[in-house]
């Protein structure tokens, strides 16, 4: 079944509201502080870069390697609860970091099992909320903003546990957010998750061949590496410039916020104008946050302002990507096709972005990795303009 022929019920999106919620939620408290807490450890910046970009590692395979087996089987939901649970299991070990070494297997088993959560239950997720082939970006922004209210609750509530008894309840966090995921996960009904695809298998090699996949990737490529700073830097670098924890939380609280607003009124705005258009004005959004970010830093209200703006840095960038990924990654496709999207913005980005920034940071300052945003923004402009131009060429050709 490429489209649901009927509309999706409520009851049908609610366990994946709440499978958004739990994922986020955790991701809300891991990705902000988990730099923080290596820091309390007493690593280097150049380690703890190492370390947090073992996340992105992972999903230079594990996303579309777990994609294969769940199309292959048609077992995703099966897939889902394995992942989640040995995750969980991993997680305990963060109690115990020996030395760093450890630290890097337990940290790297744990993220080839949470990667591919959000690809498998997203492309099971766009299907439902899919009608006659059309995404329905209400419903999805809908039931993908319960994921950003997750991540909101977490990044509020760590910043200031933290703040006020210190990093080393770091484990105890990770461990209660992976078991909310457990849960969430059985509460998906296997005959609203498990759908197949009566569309025969195309190849996804047939799909990258074509000018505007090429164009898309490279475009979401640097749009999410000049993103991945702030996903792995931004705590350390507000820390370095005087800010406290609570503060950093609100200020991640303040993006997640206006993410969610993003999510709710989305689909009152967003079909005026095309996928690519969309992406261009993401990409230089996506400018002006980092400019301001790099050098405007200590200015407080700017730095608001640079948060707002992932409404459309993250918001309605992903919701295009999803959307576009529908379209052109159709039938069987659509869960590698996901997955795929997961490997090239979020893993090849996390891996160059963790590795180079931690060594710009340790040799010129947490600073020159902004500037360094700034540059992956302007590519991530071009491409996308590119990308509209070939669309536009092939309306009127």
């Amino acid at each position: 079944m490429t489209a649901n022929q009927t509309p999706v019920t409520r009851g049908q999106l609610i366990p994946f509201a709440f499978l958004s919620a739990s994922y986020c939620a955790h991701i809300g408290f891991f990705n902000p502080y988990l730099s923080l807490w290596l820091k309390d450890l007493g690593l280097s910046l150049w380690l703890i870069g190492l370390l947090t970009g073992m996340q992105s590692f992972s999903r230079l395979f594990a996303p579309y390697a777990w994609a294969w087996v769940a199309d292959k089987t048609h077992q995703r939901f099966n897939v889902l609860k394995w992942c989640a649970f040995v995750a969980l299991i991993f997680s305990m070990g963060l109690y115990w970091p020996v030395n760093p070494l450890m630290l890097a297997l337990i940290l790297f088993f744990m993220f080839i099992h949470t990667s591919p959560i959000m690809p498998i239950s997203e492309t099971a997720m766009a299907n439902l909320v899919s009608q006659n082939g059309i995404f329905n970006a209400k419903r999805y922004g809908r039931v993908r903003l319960w994921g950003s209210m997750g991540f909101l609750i977490t990044v509020l509530a760590a910043g200031a546990w933290f703040e006020k008894n210190g990093m080393q309840d770091f484990p105890t966090w990770t461990i209660i957010t992976l078991l909310a995921v457990n849960i969430s996960i059985a509460l998906i009904s296997k005959k609203s998750e498990l759908s197949r695809d009566d569309q025969p298998a195309l190849s996804v090699v047939s799909v990258l061949k074509k000018k505007q996949s090429l164009l898309f990737f490279l475009s979401v490529f640097f749009h999410v590496l000049a993103h991945i700073s702030i996903y792995t830097f931004f705590s350390l670098y507000l820390d370095s410039l005087g800010y406290s924890k609570d503060t950093i939380g609100m200020l991640w609280a303040v993006s997640i916020v206006i993410e969610i607003l993003a999510f709710y009124s989305q689909n009152k705005w967003i079909h005026r104008l095309s996928l690519p258009a969309w992406l261009c004005v993401c990409a230089f959004t996506m400018v002006i946050r980092m400019v301001i970010t790099a050098w405007l830093a200590d200015q407080f209200f700017l730095l608001i302002f640079a948060q707002v703006l992932h409404a459309v840095t993250f918001a309605i960038h992903h919701t295009v990507c999803i959307s576009w990924l529908l379209h052109h990654f159709p039938g069987r496709l659509r869960a590698r096709g996901q997955a795929l999207y997961s490997v090239i913005a979020y893993g090849l980005t996390g891996v160059l972005g963790s590795l180079c920034g931690g060594a710009l940071s340790s040799w010129l300052g947490l600073g020159s990795v902004y500037i360094g945003a700034v540059i992956a923004a302007i590519l991530s402009c071009l491409f996308s303009y590119w990308l509209l131009k070939q669309a536009h060429n092939n309306l009127f050709n």
